[in-house]
This record gives C-alpha cells, structure tokens and sequence, in this order.
C-alpha cells in the first residue's frame, strides 16, 4: 500500500482533487493544512484517528513540517502501511493497540520549490505514489466540451471563450 503525492505549482488543484476523488467514493476526506508549528504527536493523533475511521487524510503542504520531525512521521506512516499490507483489524501503534479500517487512505500535497519548504526524505517518498499536477489548458477543455455537443469549428469558438 502507498499514499498519493499530488504535487505541483499553486492553484493546480491538489487538494481538491484529492477531496473529489474521496467523495465520488464515498469517503470523508479531512485535511490538515501543515506548518513548521506541527509535531509528531499532534500528527500522529490524527493519523490513529484516521486509521480507526477508515477516513482519507490529506496533509496539504507536507514539506513544510520539519525535518525532524519528518523523521517520526515517517515511521508512523510505515506502521500504518505495513498493517493495510497485512491486512489486519487491529495494530500497534504510538504503543497503543488501535483498530483498523482498510479504507484508511493518506495523501500528501507539496508545492516544490517556495521558501521554507523541506525535501523529503527517500525512505518517506517512497511511501507514497508521485502525481503531478499542472495548471490545466482551458482552452484544450473548451474545445473538447464543444466537440463533445457537436460543434466543429472548436478551436475558434474555444479561443473566443477565454
């Protein structure tokens, strides 16, 4: 098992794809907007909460935490996977015996290369699935739009909308 790593520029729309993506399939999808003030048990309470509730957790701006305490988060993010790969209701985790629900999805979004944003770890990036995400050609949606309602001079009628 491995966690979704959309990641590109601002405004690609990382973390509402990801809320999309929950919702068609019926799954609550809670983020957590990520700073330098996080630490490892405050994420780590939210990742037990996760797994008990079989919820989604999106971690928008991951590479903002610290890298200290990347390092913690990494570990507990192993023991979550290493359970859904064993495909067992019950776990240890953070010392505690918690439940688990196989639905229990974890994301991450990034925006590489802003000020004050960490590289993450090998060991934590292979954890989870790269994805990238890029400002989307309006023009490309509005001529495959019109095509798609019959139209058929679409380039033009696709430029004069935007």
């Amino acid at each position: 098992h491995r966690g979704g790593n959309p990641k590109g520029p601002a405004g690609t729309g990382k973390t509402e794809t990801v809320k999309d993506l929950g919702k068609t399939i019926g799954l609550w999808v809670i983020v957590t907007n990520c700073s330098e003030g996080l630490d490892y048990k405050s994420i780590g309470k939210n990742f037990s909460g996760l797994a008990q509730s079989g919820c989604w957790g999106c971690f928008d701006e991951f590479n903002r935490i610290n890298i200290e305490v990347l390092s913690v988060v990494a570990q507990q993010i192993m023991s979550i996977m290493a359970a859904l790969s064993a495909k067992v209701n019950e776990f240890i985790f953070e010392c505690q015996t918690i439940k688990l629900v196989s639905t229990v999805g974890l994301f991450i979004t990034m925006n590489p290369g802003y000020a004050g944003r960490t590289e993450l770890p090998d060991n934590l990036k292979s954890m989870f699935r790269p994805i990238s995400m890029m400002v989307p050609d309006n023009i490309i949606i509005a001529e495959n739009l019109l095509f798609s309602d019959g139209f058929t001079n679409t380039k033009n009628l696709a430029r004069k909308v935007f």
